[in-house]
């Protein structure tokens, strides 16, 4: 095997080993379009399967990514995204740099689920609209956003162009709703089929699911979402205050 990788360690930590240190020596730049998977075995001398586990293993270590249909490229460094106030998503991509697009893949009037109904202050049942969106960063499917709005709220934003006005601007600018607060929910979870479909990943991958629902005055709801970030492409940044605490002497 070339590159003289350490023999003790299994067949696919070698190739990882290889290729990890052509990316960090910047003999292999951000953005450079990995050898095919048969390219790599006959380099390496590995089966395919070999291969794939080492590709598999660079993904999640955010080296490299792979685009469904076009191949595996070298990653950029993960983006690091604060959660220092309400933002929205074209904001937060400006702010580091990056160009926002979006893709709108269904927008529909639906029954609420119980969660969707309790976060919204609605009653069980209750038709609310559902916006679908995969949103992009310099062209790469970063999150996968749904989003949900009371219905008569909804009806006017969905005949938007929601591919290109974000629905917080058009929420403040046009519907005269000013977005105040949110509560955020972020825990750690895998991709289903339909995350995966939408962000171009395998299924299984690394995301971040952030539940939010933002308020309006008088603490009324008026936007609930579950957006699904990548993994592999993006960290989140907080800072926090410790409160004081009296200890009182007895």
């Amino acid at each position: 095997m070339s590159d003289s990788p350490s023999t003790r360690l299994p067949l696919y930590a070698q190739i990882e080993d290889v290729l990890a240190a052509r990316i960090s020596s910047g003999a292999m730049p951000v953005g450079t379009q990995l050898p095919s998977e048969e390219e790599l075995s006959r380099e390496f001398g590995v089966s395919r399967t070999t291969v794939r586990v080492t590709i598999q293993n660079l993904v999640r270590q955010g080296l490299v990514e792979i685009r469904r249909g076009r191949g595996t490229f070298v990653a950029s460094p993960r983006m690091v995204q604060e959660l220092a106030e309400l933002t929205g998503f074209v904001e937060d991509m400006r702010a580091l740099g990056r160009t926002p697009t979006a893709r709108v893949l269904s927008r529909e009037i639906v029954p609420a689920t119980s969660l969707v109904a309790d976060k919204l202050a609605l009653p069980a049942g209750t038709t609310v609209v559902q916006i679908r969106r995969v949103r992009l960063s310099d062209g790469v499917p970063l999150s996968f956003d749904e989003t949900y709005l009371p219905e008569e709220l909804g009806r006017r934003v969905m005949t938007d162009d929601l591919a290109n006005e974000p629905i917080f601007t058009l929420l403040e600018e046009r519907y005269d709703t000013p977005l105040v607060e949110a509560e955020y929910v972020l825990e750690a979870t895998v991709a289903d089929p339909t995350v995966a479909m939408a962000l171009e990943i395998p299924v299984g991958s690394p995301i971040f699911l952030i539940e939010r629902t933002s308020y309006t005055s008088g603490h009324r709801a008026v936007d609930h979402e579950r957006l699904y970030y990548r993994g592999d492409y993006i960290r989140f940044k907080t800072r926090l205050a410790r409160r004081r605490v009296s200890h009182t002497q007895k």
